[in-house]
């Protein structure tokens, strides 16, 4: 027998990396809480890719879910875009939790990252090391959440009395790869910052692999405070500094906001705040002669 939507035991789940292991603790969160609250989930990864986000919200309507936890692939650039994009949310008809990136809409509830304290923070780590020439490699700035890091960041050097070289920011898009080519390109320069921000765990790796194959040294030429703990060089060792946040909890968070709406769909928006850490293992620092 066909279940009817108030009989679904389904929620949604969109998110755009499957494979990043960030997004992995969060749904290693979520799936936690469904578990405690008799909920299954359906997960769709969109690799980025707006195409495959529409496809998705199509079909989690065909499965009738009784909610959505969302990350868009991308910023909607155009009004058109987004209009579609509202259009597929109001079209499923359920409670929307917006997760990590932004919606361009008030109408949904939203758990988040305190990204603008992110940058602000691990800049601030590097200017109180004693670092004058920062640098900063960005995420996709065509992303809310990447603007507020460099905003941050930003916000740290100019409390400072310093100014943002231009130089020295990087554009990237929160991948290996370009963080990886940006960060040859600017040691091919011979000139570099004394400091680096990072802007995710991805560009913290690409950064380290492009530090590594040209002979520089993290702590020895140049020092360095990520944002997004990375897993990865806890296994190898690697003490690496990092502003980080608890993003177990933010699946967590998501289910019991979207458990709470489903129960009372009248519930105006929500929006949840999980805070920074900061976790320094040294490499903000510099040798000093």
């Amino acid at each position: 027998m066909e279940l009817s939507r108030r009989e679904s035991s389904a929620i949604g789940v969109v998110v755009p990396e499957v494979d990043n292991r960030f997004f992995g603790e969060v749904l290693r969160g979520i799936s936690e809480i469904c578990d405690e609250s008799d909920l299954s989930m359906i997960t769709c990864d969109t690799a980025n890719s707006i195409k495959r986000e529409d496809r998705a919200l199509r079909m989690l309507a065909s499965q009738r879910v009784r909610g959505l936890i969302f990350t868009p692939a991308a910023e909607r650039g155009s009004a058109q875009s987004k209009k579609l994009l509202e259009d597929q949310l109001n079209r499923l008809n359920v409670p929307v939790v917006v997760l990590d990136r932004h919606v361009d809409s008030a109408a949904y509830s939203g758990v988040y990252y305190e990204n603008v304290q992110s940058g602000y923070l691990a800049a601030k780590q590097l200017l109180d090391a004693g670092h004058t020439r920062l640098g900063i490699i960005t995420g996709d700035l065509r992303l809310r959440l990447a603007r507020e890091r460099l905003a941050g960041y930003v916000a740290a050097v100019d409390e400072a009395g310093l100014a943002a070289d231009e130089r020295f920011v990087l554009y990237g898009d929160f991948t290996v790869e370009t963080a990886y080519k940006l960060a040859r390109e600017m040691y091919s320069s011979g000139r570099w910052p004394q400091g680096i921000v990072t802007c995710n765990n991805l560009t913290s790796l690409g950064f380290l692999k492009a530090t590594l194959e040209l002979g520089k040294q993290v702590g020895r030429d140049i020092a360095v405070v990520g944002i997004d703990h990375v897993y990865t060089l806890d296994i190898l060792g690697y003490n690496f500094s990092c502003v980080t946040r608890d993003t177990h909890e933010m699946g967590r968070a998501a289910v019991r906001l979207i458990s709470r709406l489903i129960e009372n769909k009248s519930s105006a928006p929500v929006t949840v705040s999980i805070p920074c850490t900061v976790s320094l293992r040294g490499s903000e620092l510099l040798h000093r002669p």
